[in-house]
């Protein structure tokens, strides 16, 4: 896996470098700024790119602006994005405008090295990770849509885990249940929020969507 960093901060640039050729993981280039970003993009043709979302000039969205231009010059390039805090717009566009090969993480989940490394393989394969905490706080704000106050804590609990990425198995792992009782639960979800099956549309996606889309504020 080739992997630039695009990160302003030098002591988190060098720290993750430095977690990630530990894990034997190619580290091809890092990057302070956009520009520097792109060209590293260019020059390497890297697998995935780390980018925070805040960077010079103004700390606003050029890290954003960045990652989207990347995908532009380099189709199929996986993006794991970094933020200090929740920025509940950005998460939720994340998957309205596709979300395969897409990651959005708090910084302070590189310190969980585990969990880090676990997203990070999964965007790589071309997988979602939305931060536990991004989730968890869209869970507590108003639902304008009433289909999601249809489902029992146990269902709500898969949905989340869902909108972070995980797969079926993953989820079974972390709730301690089984397989069969996933894909129980995620039929229930489905036929509760009236998702019936069809070739135009992936229901796991479009479930994933609606939790987002009516838990933002």
């Amino acid at each position: 896996m080739r992997i630039v960093i695009a990160e302003d901060d030098a002591l988190l640039r060098e720290g993750l470098a430095l977690l990630l050729r530990a894990e034997s993981l190619d580290v091809v280039a890092t990057a302070e700024g956009p520009a520097a970003f792109l060209d590293a993009v260019d020059a390497e043709r890297p697998d995935v790119a780390i980018v925070d979302v805040r960077m010079p000039p103004t700390h606003t969205d050029e890290g954003i602006t960045a990652a989207v231009e990347a995908r532009r010059r380099l189709p199929g390039l996986a993006v794991l994005v970094l933020s200090a805090y929740v920025e509940q717009a950005f998460a939720t566009d994340l998957l309205t405008q596709g979300s395969a090969r897409l990651g959005y993480l708090l910084k302070e989940r590189v310190g969980r090295v585990e969990e880090f490394l676990e997203a990070l393989h999964r965007v790589a394969d071309g997988g979602t990770a939305i931060d536990p905490e991004v989730v968890a706080q869209l869970l507590t704000r108003s639902r304008p849509d009433t289909r999601l106050e249809r489902l029992s804590p146990r269902e709500r609990d898969v949905l989340a885990l869902m909108a972070e990425g995980l797969g079926n198995a993953a989820i079974a792992e972390r709730l301690v249940v089984s397989d069969g009782a996933v894909h129980k639960h995620i039929r229930n979800i489905f036929a509760k929020l009236d998702l019936p099956p069809t070739d135009r549309t992936d229901r796991r996606v479009a479930a994933v969507l609606h939790f987002l889309e009516n838990t933002r504020t």
